[in-house]
């Protein structure tokens, strides 16, 4: 009933909505469309917000290996329990302006908001646990897809011996790696191939052999035809349990509890090379969660422009909408690194391309990195200037209705620390929530 009524009073707010001086009107326009931003939109809209979110298309999350990351490592070494060293960050980080109560309480919605999306995560902030990785090494992480392959120690494995199924011409899995860090685990492994004759079609060219492609072919009925050969492995083996590569389950999770329901041994999921299915999944998911409770969400458009008057932002134009803008009381820039062009850089400086907002990029360019890939690089650290309130800067100005989150925010580093999927996500609760708490204000 909370469903219902939380949609149908989101339907109100986009009824309510008019048009002022040739601008459409919400109460928050989010720019990105990747799960900061969706996490975010569906916040605001189960507080009874109208949201537009402007997508460009692709984002990071497509490339998700099923797992999210909270804090990861610090020194170069394993951290078992994340909040620890969250509490000890410097002021500039993400997490220090969203802070650590917050932190704790904003955690758990992560899991809740993906599970009303129909994603299921498993996972806990309060320790680490391991995930396999498609080059066999086992990875620390925050949250798991449901029947990834995971283990929370890394030293004991409660997997057994192990059969590494691949799918006939799939070239993007590869089991060698996978066996050899087993082995290193202390676990016993066999390699081995199965099909289907729904997929030979596919396998005439190796480019549509695809995690995704494979995964719209996987129907129920050739979930069946796969399990029983899975099943025919185990008997001739002996084996306690499965992995295969994650190519089941494209729009939601209900081929992949199929084959779990239909094998005799667990089937445990190891993320393919990028495009990830799991990313994917989630994207989509979330995507229409956010749809189906009222959002507007403007996929395959790029805000060009925005009009600022008196340090606020009062609206955007896009490339699609063109004479119409998208108006608002908030707005949020959730637009990703360099990777998503959220940020760019050119021989001279590193810049955000839409608004110019200041960023804290400094010296010349043989500073921004170090020779030594493997070195800490200074652009990764690199992003908007934002103040404790996560609100965005130009000219040394403060926009006051103009918030920034995710992966676009200045410092801190993702890949070094594994923090991209917590500073995505929780960054994204906090500006919901500070919005939120806001308009209630401004109503008392």
């Amino acid at each position: 009933m909370r469903g219902c009524a939380v949609l149908i009073k989101s339907q109100l707010h986009l009824i309510k909505l008019t048009l002022n001086d040739g601008n459409m009107v919400y109460d928050t326009v989010i720019i990105g469309g990747g799960m900061s931003a969706l996490l975010c939109g569906i916040k605001l809209i189960n507080a009874g917000q109208s949201v537009a979110i402007v997508s460009t298309g692709q984002s990071a999350l497509h490339f998700n290996a099923g797992a999210l990351s909270l804090f990861n490592h610090k020194n170069g070494k394993d951290v078992a329990h994340p909040l620890e060293a969250i509490a000890k960050l410097p002021p500039e980080h993400p997490y220090s302006k969203v802070g650590i109560e917050s932190i704790i309480r904003l955690a758990p919605e992560v899991k809740k908001i993906f599970k009303d999306a129909g994603i299921t995560l498993n996972g806990s902030e309060e320790k680490n646990h391991y995930r396999l990785t498609p080059t066999g090494m086992l990875k620390p992480v925050w949250l798991s897809m449901k029947d990834y392959a995971v283990t929370e120690s890394f030293t004991d494995i409660p997997w057994g011996k192990v059969a590494i199924i691949n799918i006939k011409g799939y070239v993007d899995f590869y089991p060698e790696f996978i066996s050899a860090g087993l082995e290193l685990a202390g676990l016993k492994s066999e390699i081995r191939e199965i099909t289907s004759p729904e997929l030979d079609n596919l396998r005439k060219s190796s480019s549509e052999m695809r995690a995704t492609t494979m995964a719209r072919v996987i129907t129920s009925e050739v979930v069946e035809k796969l399990a029983a050969d899975v099943n025919k492995i185990v008997e001739e083996t002996g084996v306690d349990s499965v992995i295969m590569p994650a190519v089941i389950g494209l729009y939601d999770e209900t081929s992949v509890d199929e084959m779990q329901q239909k094998t005799v041994c667990p089937v445990r999921y190891v993320s393919t090379m990028p495009m990830s299915l799991g990313g994917m999944r989630a994207q989509l998911r979330l995507r229409h969660h956010f749809k189906r409770l009222g959002g507007t969400y403007l996929l395959g458009d790029t805000v060009a422009s925005g009009k600022i008057i008196n340090g606020r932002l009062e609206s955007v134009t896009t490339v699609n909408l063109g004479e119409m803008p998208l108006a608002g009381k908030n707005f949020i820039l959730a637009t990703g690194s360099f990777f998503s062009h959220g940020l760019e850089a050119t021989a001279s400086e590193i810049f955000e391309p839409v608004f110019r907002l200041d960023v804290n990029a400094c010296g010349p360019r043989d500073e921004w990195y170090r020779e030594n890939l493997y070195d800490s690089q200074a652009y990764m650290k690199f992003g908007v200037v934002t103040d404790s309130e996560f609100y965005v800067y130009k000219d040394g100005r403060r926009i006051e209705n103009f918030r920034a989150i995710g992966a676009v925010l200045g410092g801190h580093d993702a890949l070094k620390e594994g923090s991209g999927g917590g500073v995505a996500s929780l960054t994204a609760l906090k500006v919901a929530e500070c919005i939120i708490n806001e308009k209630e204000n401004r109503h008392e």
